[in-house]
């Protein structure tokens, strides 16, 4: 269960980083809302789950899918710049945070 509590945890900060674009400056009622209501419900998720995984392991997993999920959208919905590196290192990311999943010796 703290894998799963993680992997939301990390879903929402992909949606308040990206929620971040579009609250333009914080100028933006509705996104600003949306925005910090996910900040709010990535964090107690993490802390839920970091209960019973290591904090180092968690809060890394939490970081990458985060940035995975931002780099990914950011391509997608901004029209960001797709390079054969990018994509490589995206790819390395995403190693990464299933490898630590792998070696973490928690249940899933």
């Amino acid at each position: 269960m703290p894998w799963v509590l993680l992997i939301i945890a990390g879903l929402l900060e992909v949606c308040w980083a990206i929620g971040l674009k579009y609250t333009e400056g914080f100028t933006r009622p509705l996104p600003t809302v949306l925005t910090a209501l996910a900040i709010i419900g990535s964090m107690v998720l993490l802390s839920l789950a970091a209960r019973s995984l290591p904090i180092g392991t968690a809060y890394a997993v939490w970081v990458g899918i985060g940035a995975l999920g931002a780099a990914v959208l950011g391509i997608v919905l901004f029209h960001e710049q797709v390079t054969p590196a990018r994509l490589f290192f995206l790819a390395l990311l995403l190693t990464s945070i299933i490898g630590l999943k792998l070696t973490s010796g928690s249940a899933p």
